[in-house]
This record gives C-alpha cells, sequence and structure tokens, in this order.
C-alpha cells in the first residue's frame, strides 16, 4: 500500500497536467482524462497516512482533501459547462493545494 498511493497520485497528476492542458485543442476525451486523473489524485490524497496528530495538521490535512475533491468537481464543470467556469475551480483548487504542500511539512517539522 505504501508503494500504491505514489504511484496512484503520480498517475493521476499526469493525468490532470494533460487532460487539462489537451482541453484547449477541444479534444472529445479530454475532460474524461482530467475527471479520471483527478479521482486518481483526491483517492491518493484521502488515503494517504497521516504522520501528526497536531491539530493544525488535522486541519491542513482536512484542507488538502476538500483541494483534491474540488479537482474532481472541475472534472464535473469541464463536462457538464462548456464555458471557462472550470479554470476558477482549477485555480482554487491549485492554490489551496499548493499552500498544504508547503505548510504540513513545516507543521510536521515543528514536532
Amino acid at each position: 500500500m505504501k508503494q500504491l498511493i505514489p504511484a496512484l497520485f503520480t498517475v493521476g497528476a499526469v493525468m490532470v497536467l494533460a487532460g487539462a492542458a489537451v482541453y484547449i485543442t477541444g479534444w472529445q476525451l479530454a475532460p474524461y482524462i482530467y475527471t479520471v486523473g483527478a479521482t486518481l489524485v483526491a483517492l491518493a490524497q484521502i488515503n494517504s497516512p497521516s504522520k501528526s496528530q497536531a491539530p493544525n495538521v488535522k486541519r491542513l490535512r482536512r484542507q488538502q482533501i476538500f483541494a483534491a475533491l474540488l479537482l474532481v468537481l472541475t472534472g464535473a464543470f469541464m463536462l457538464f459547462t462548456h464555458g471557462n467556469e472550470w479554470i476558477v475551480s482549477l485555480t482554487v483548487a491549485a492554490v489551496i493545494e499548493l499552500y498544504t504542500s508547503i505548510r504540513i511539512p513545516q507543521e510536521e517539522a515543528k514536532e
């Protein structure tokens, strides 16, 4: 299981990047690739074990999981709305993911 979670995350991240980048060309399968990749990223983050029991780390983990679910919601926006609403959702999710990816290791190092 320790090796499966990083593999899921890596494959999902590549699929998310490819799906979002190719969406601009109008390829019909791009939203599906993105959504499957976002689901893999969300599964990897939800199932990754937390090393710390500190309240700050727990809060940051909840924010990280929220951002992962927002990535999946972005895939739904790509599939069902054909405008640019998905860009706002993707931006918010990316900012939260970036913030938590920086702050969680800092908080764990304090312990």
